[in-house]
């Protein structure tokens, strides 16, 4: 009787520990179905994934975070749920996207569709932002390697709405108002490709024209938010030329940008819990969205 009451009792700490290290919410991208949708299961069924900060801390931003895992897959806890934790603790409302993927054969989904489903998800969060209690022009986006692609693709292939558009949401701007890229894929027709991502995004065989288009370093706009970025030297699986590249179109377009390349540290590290000298970038990050007034100094 004392080990069953044990076990209830762990139960009863569970359930009350559980809503607050996971998303309060799902919220499907496409309620009606995803244009272009290959099938009814989850993987056709775009979404983003809500947490939201506490009221006492919320600072009225909010970032949407796009996972890598190469446009074949998606590293939801470490490049998703355990970044909008943390973007909590800030004060910032955070967005895990689930984007839909690709595979090399070309079977599954390619470009567009990962980055409308991007534009779709910024639009919906500003189109909350009633809902939520967030600031429309605080509203940023995060990617982590082939998610970080995603991201600066969004930040440089974005638009102002549809003003025409019967959706409310399709009429709202997917413009984010700053970019955070860790370790990102930029560019697809250098040497410093990552092939896989390519090959998922685009197929085995993909149009010139598509390569070019989405070698983001290329593509930057004067409208192009700020950027923070980074990398690790040591990084083989994407070099940190991507980050490099994108950063000096930054300069080159006068859009401020700030980048932090490690030494130390293998691809896909996320916040690097386990390293006391990597992990500090997250609060390299910290303070440049206090300088950017994204959150309180």
């Amino acid at each position: 009787m004392n080990a069953l009451r044990q076990i209830i009792s762990a139960v009863a700490l569970m359930a009350f520990f559980l809503p607050h290290l996971s998303a309060q919410e799902e919220v499907l991208l496409y309620p009606q179905g995803a244009p272009g949708a290959l099938g009814q299961e989850a993987k056709d069924k775009p979404s983003l994934f809500i947490y939201l900060s506490d009221a006492e801390k919320a600072t009225g931003a909010a970032v949407m975070i796009c996972p890598g895992g190469g446009y074949g897959n998606l590293a939801v806890e470490k490049e998703g749920t355990k970044i909008a934790e943390w973007f909590n603790s800030l004060g910032v409302h955070a967005f895990v996207l689930k984007y839909r993927l690709g595979n090399p054969e070309g079977t599954e989904y390619q470009h567009p569709a990962m980055l409308n489903d991007a534009r779709r998800g910024l639009r919906i969060i500003r189109s909350g932002a009633e809902q939520w209690g967030l600031d429309p022009n605080k509203v940023g986006v995060m990617g982590f390697s082939a998610g970080g692609h995603l991201a600066s693709s969004l930040g440089t292939h974005f638009d102002d709405g549809d003003p025409e558009a019967e959706d409310p949401v399709e009429r709202i701007s997917c413009l984010p108002n700053f970019m955070v890229l860790a370790y990102p894929v930029i560019s697809l027709n250098t040497k410093y490709v990552h092939a896989g991502s390519r090959r998922n995004l685009l197929g085995a065989t993909p149009r010139m024209e598509a390569v070019n288009a989405l070698s983001n370093e290329t593509q930057v706009k004067p409208l192009t938010p700020p950027t923070f970025l980074f990398h690790t030297d040591e990084d083989t699986a994407v070099p940190p030329e991507n980050s490099i590249l994108f950063y000096l179109a930054l300069r080159e377009a006068g859009i401020p940008a700030e980048l932090h390349i490690y030494e130390k540290g293998r691809h896909g590290v996320g916040f690097a819990p386990d390293d006391p000298a990597l992990s500090t970038w997250k609060d390299r990050l910290a303070d440049w969205l206090k300088n950017r007034g994204v959150v309180a100094p």
